[in-house]
């Protein structure tokens, strides 16, 4: 199985033709890869100019969605809007949006469910805001993919993909930030919590990214741990880091 690199610009750049220029370094990379798929997500209003980019292993994601195909919901992008840009994948439930939006378990479960109905991808954002000594936290994560998975039929379930992403680790470095041990452990753990919901087979080929501060330096780390592939956020704006990474994650064996 390839490994899976998302970038997730987040709300970044400001102009057009800066866009196109972290895209066109992203995509001469991708064409270099054989063993990695890279998942390009910028903000919406890049997606239909960035659509028109081409490239082996390189696909278009979307950093969110709504749960409605279409209707009165000013602001919202549909499932459907995105599916006819020629996206393939939907960041959902990312840390971001549960804390600065107040998005609920409920909202991200509409959202799953909605852009598994269309034949996208998703990519299921879980992680817990800080770590504690005991169990509460494997509870908090538990209890977020249970909620965003609840009542989907099974056989949907084979385009998703997780996203393990430890709040308390985002912009963090050295000693502070998550280790590749931690994060393969809580990679099985999350494949574990999926196993009622799509099966012990399917949950153990189920795709899990690592996402919180990931860089050139730990990115080997992680991926020589058997995590699945990497959710980059601020290094996927800078064009020789997410170069340098992409080209370890396709090194790794």
């Amino acid at each position: 199985m390839k490994k899976l690199v998302v970038a997730n610009w987040k709300m970044n750049p400001a102009a057009l033709d800066r866009a196109r220029a972290i895209a066109a370094s992203s995509r001469k990379s991708a064409g270099a890869l054989k063993k990695t798929t890279l998942v390009l997500c910028p903000p919406f209003v890049y997606l239909s100019e960035l659509s028109k980019m081409k490239a082996k292993n390189f696909y278009l994601g979307a950093q969110d969605v709504f749960w409605q195909e279409e209707g009165s919901y000013t602001g919202e992008i549909s499932p459907l809007m995105l599916k006819n840009l020629g996206v393939k994948y939907v960041i959902v439930g990312h840390s971001e949006r549960r804390r600065h939006l107040k998005e609920t378990d409920e909202m991200v479960n509409k959202k799953v469910k909605a852009v598994l109905r269309v034949g996208l991808k998703v990519i299921l954002c879980v992680g817990e805001e800080k770590r504690d000594s005991g169990t509460e936290f494997l509870k908090f994560i538990k209890s977020e993919i249970g909620g965003a998975l609840k009542g989907i039929p099974r056989k949907l379930l084979k385009n998703l993909i997780m996203a393990y992403e430890p709040i308390w680790a985002i912009g963090k470095k050295g000693e502070d930030a998550d280790t590749p041990e931690d994060a393969v452990e809580m990679a099985l753990y999350t494949r574990k919590c999926l196993v009622p919901f799509v099966g012990k087979e399917a949950a153990g080929k189920t795709p899990v990214l690592y996402g919180g501060s990931v860089d050139p330096k730990n990115a080997a780390g992680f991926l020589e741990t058997g995590i699945s592939g990497l959710l980059v956020g601020h290094e996927s704006l800078a064009p020789g880091h997410f170069s340098e990474i992409l080209k370890i994650a396709d090194e790794v064996k």
